[in-house]
């Protein structure tokens, strides 16, 4: 666990419609010592104060209306350099290569493990890091 002030505690922001995988997440964030903050469409995340103060976002693949590769597209096209997590049920070579094009950390299947997402956060945050 992270001795980390609260404010110098990054935010992690987890995208995906299915409400039970999205708290599931966000619980396997918190306990591996970041702050999380969960959102059940990409518009959602989009238009949300916490767009600006996110550090990694974590989202899921498909969903309705906005899928995550979608997500991705319009973060890119504003500028945005906030390092993606892709998690998915249905992982396929295509997703993972529109996902890594456009410059996602990862493309994970589900379920989650733990300790592969704290490496890939870990990742993200350092790549993160020397692109700002």
């Amino acid at each position: 666990m992270r001795t980390r002030s609260l404010h110098s505690v990054p935010l992690i922001s987890i995208v995906d419609d299915d409400a039970s995988a999205r708290v599931a997440t966000g619980r396997l964030v918190r306990a591996i010592g970041f702050r999380a903050f969960g959102f059940a469409s990409g518009e959602d995340f989009l238009s949300s104060p916490q767009l600006h103060e996110t550090s990694c976002l974590v989202s899921d693949v498909q969903m309705p209306r906005m899928g995550g590769l979608e997500l991705q597209t319009r973060l890119r096209a504003v500028g945005s350099r906030i390092p993606i997590i892709f998690m998915t049920a249905f992982p396929h070579d295509g997703i993972r290569e529109r996902a890594f094009a456009a410059g996602a950390v990862c493309v994970l299947s589900k379920p989650l493990d733990a300790s592969t997402l704290s490496q890939y956060i870990e990742q993200a945050l350092s790549k993160g890091a020397t692109d700002n």
